[in-house]
């Protein structure tokens, strides 16, 4: 792994763990292990940039995840899966580290296009999840809109969990949410 790639994991695991505004850029340099030059060579923009390409990267990747999970032959229980593969990565760090688009979108003051980038990938699960649901007969609006319901309910369950330290809300959130995805999806089946 080159200096470019070390610095944006590594900048997306402390933006997992303390936020925009905690992720300084001499952390950087020992979580990484790379040169401070490096970090301008690589962004010459410095840590702005940084945490940009760090949300981009990180947004990518979910989306890749986000889209496999969601292969599956019954929507409901492809959508549960979402709320427990956070609490597994929310068990594993013992709940020290949440989702690091909810961070770049809530350091909109520090790192703007970071904010950007987290924007552009909510609205990209947002149409993986609508995708998804249309092709269950789910009306377009409709599953537009429990897209947007299961993303912000999820994300919210994740800083809840983190807050209690508890795995619980995001446990009953996918359990609720798959119930609201089975009856629209039943629905939707049921009207054809």
């Amino acid at each position: 792994m080159g200096a470019r790639d070390k610095l944006v994991a590594s900048t997306i695991d402390l933006m997992r763990r303390y936020g925009i505004a905690g992720t300084g850029i001499a952390q950087l340099l020992d979580e990484s292990g790379v040169s401070r030059r490096s970090v301008y060579l690589s962004f010459p923009g410095g840590k702005a940039e940084l945490v940009a390409e760090a949300t981009r990267v990180a947004g990518e990747a979910s989306s890749a995840l986000m889209r496999t999970f969601t292969a599956g032959a019954d929507v409901a229980t492809c959508i549960a899966a979402y709320p427990a593969m956070w609490r597994e990565a929310m068990l594993a760090s013992d709940f020290t580290a949440g989702c690091p688009i909810v961070a770049a979108a809530l350091g909109r003051s520090e790192a703007p296009a970071a904010a950007d980038a987290a924007q552009r990938t909510f609205a990209e699960w947002e149409e993986i999840l609508a995708e998804r649901l249309r092709a269950e007969q789910v009306a377009p609006d409709t599953a537009r809109s429990l897209a947007t319901t299961i993303i912000a309910a999820v994300e919210g369950a994740v800083v809840l969990s983190l807050a209690a330290r508890s795995a619980a809300p995001l446990e009953r959130t996918g359990k609720h949410l798959a119930e609201l995805v089975a009856q629209h999806t039943h629905r939707a089946t049921a009207a054809s």
